[in-house]
């Protein structure tokens, strides 16, 4: 029989065990991934809130996989791939006569991640400047596949590569496609085929960053074809994201979780996949679907409902740790919320066995006990957060989030509007934008998923005057909208 101090024992087992293993752990619901790489708060110079090398990150115990983001080519300059980490990129130099990074300091960071602190670290290939549409041949996207193997997957001495991150290697590879690409199935094939047989025997992982709208416009062809062992999708920015979660109704009319659980329980290739809860880590993040983590807690506690549900993903790491205490607490609802599904997990077996109350009231003292130190540990983890932050500046998360509400469906016929600013509201920017009959007012962009492709991945970068900054297209509506880059690619 089992016995409540029993349950007691796994409930304690279940909170810790992510801070216990520290990398990705599949088989655990609390897992925090937060994209690194693209400074997309957009601070810069000795500003105590620009993005700072990997392994401060990695420093963090309430971060458990960091995507390295991105390379923005697979195959460019040379047929070499191309990367760009934004002002980490500085300390990066060039290999003579090619396009390709050389960058110690990253090379350095991986290894004191992985090995000091458990982190699985993955590179993330495309983003929103990834413009090579992906492959001419099937041949081809296999040979990409194995030089990009052979250039950040295990150290070869036998190999004439030229390697960015030197002996170094990943802990797999995520893919972040914000417009549709081809022959991408065999790509993606061939490295798991070479992840799955790494000659180091480490295991590794291959991820996926869809949009929430369902199927993914980009990925969804290689997500049906290929096992993934996570996906980060991206619920914001789009009428699916959290910001249309309804509190307390089981059945969801727009927030669709549930439509990306049963892609992941019927119909990926891996039955086991984790699917996260992506958000933007601080309301400047993103267009739409930023929550205070008060706000968001209802939406950690329902999806935790899911069997496929493996965590929380952010974008990005100069925002979560901008925003102070963002990312201690909402790693600290995780925690809460697995305490409380096991409270109430071990009330029903108490109840089924006919345990005392004597015994349930001291299950639930556990529960309460593991909650209190979930809390204790979110606030000693901010911290290092509060610690790099200015006293002069104002955090962000005292800028009041904006506010994106689902507009009501309607029946009549639909006309995709011609450019974002004749949307008839400011949610026509997260995916909405459409004109019925003949007057405008604002519908979710479902039914035309297919022709209008949503936000991409991260923030639109912060205005500037400078007249080097390159041009770089935004999707609102219908149209590619030129601004002003903050300096590298986002």
């Amino acid at each position: 029989m089992i016995t409540t101090s029993r349950l007691a024992s796994l409930a304690a087992a279940f909170v810790t065990v992510r801070h216990a293993s520290a990398g990705f752990n599949p088989s655990s619901k609390n897992n925090v991934a937060v994209y690194w790489g693209q400074n997309s708060h957009g601070r810069g110079g000795d500003d105590p809130e620009a993005q700072k090398r990997l392994a401060y990150y990695c420093a963090n115990s309430d971060i458990d996989v960091i995507p390295m983001a991105f390379m923005t080519k697979i195959g460019g300059a040379d047929a070499l791939p191309e990367l760009n980490f934004a002002n980490q990129g500085d300390p990066c130099g060039m290999f003579d006569g090619t396009n390709l990074k050389n960058c110690p300091q990253i090379a350095e960071d991986i290894v004191t991640c992985q090995e000091q602190y458990g982190k699985t670290i993955l590179l993330s290939i495309g983003g929103a400047t990834y413009t090579e549409g992906g492959f001419q041949s099937e041949s081809a996207a296999v040979t990409a596949a194995n030089k990009v193997w052979d250039i950040f997957g295990p150290y070869n001495s036998g190999s004439s590569a030229l390697r960015p991150f030197n002996n170094s290697a990943v802990d797999g590879f995520d893919f972040d496609f914000e417009s549709t690409v081809q022959n991408m199935v065999p790509f993606v094939r061939q490295l798991r085929t070479l992840v799955d047989s790494a000659s180091d025997g480490k295991k590794r992982y291959l991820t996926a960053a869809p949009q929430c709208p369902y199927p993914d416009a980009a990925d969804q062809q290689f997500l049906d074809a290929v096992g993934m062992d996570a996906v980060f999708v991206q619920f914001y920015n789009n009428y699916c994201g959290v910001q249309s979660y309804s509190p307390g109704s089981s059945q969801q009319n727009n927030f669709n979780f549930d439509t990306w659980d049963k892609w992941a329980t019927q119909t990926s290739p891996n039955k086991n996949v984790k699917v996260f809860l992506g958000i933007p880590a601080s309301s400047t993040a993103a267009g739409s679907g930023y929550l205070e983590p008060t706000a968001l807690a209802p939406v950690i506690s329902y999806v935790k409902n899911f069997s496929s549900m493996g965590g929380v993903m952010m974008w990005d790491a100069s925002q979560a740790l901008s925003n102070k205490d963002f990312l201690a607490q909402v790693a600290g609802e995780l925690d809460t919320s697995s305490a409380q599904s096991t409270s109430a997990a071990t009330s029903a077996v108490a109840s089924s066995t006919g345990t005392s109350s004597s015994a349930s009231q001291r299950s639930t003292g556990v529960s309460s006990s593991l909650s209190s130190s979930a809390a204790s540990r979110s606030s000693a983890a901010s911290t290092l957060v509060t610690s790099v932050r200015s006293s002069s500046l104002t955090s962000s998360s005292s800028v009041a989030a904006p506010s994106y509400d689902a507009p009501p469906v309607t029946s009549q016929p639909q006309q995709i509007l011609s450019r974002a600013t004749d949307a008839p509201s400011e949610a026509a920017r997260s995916g909405y934008g459409i004109s019925s009959g003949s007057s405008s007012s604002v519908v979710p962009a479902s039914s035309i998923q297919a022709v209008l492709p949503p936000f991409h991945h991260g923030p639109p970068p912060p205005m500037r005057s400078s007249s080097s900054t390159r041009g770089k297209p935004h999707r609102f509506v219908c149209e590619e909208i030129v601004d002003d880059d903050a300096g590298e690619a986002a």
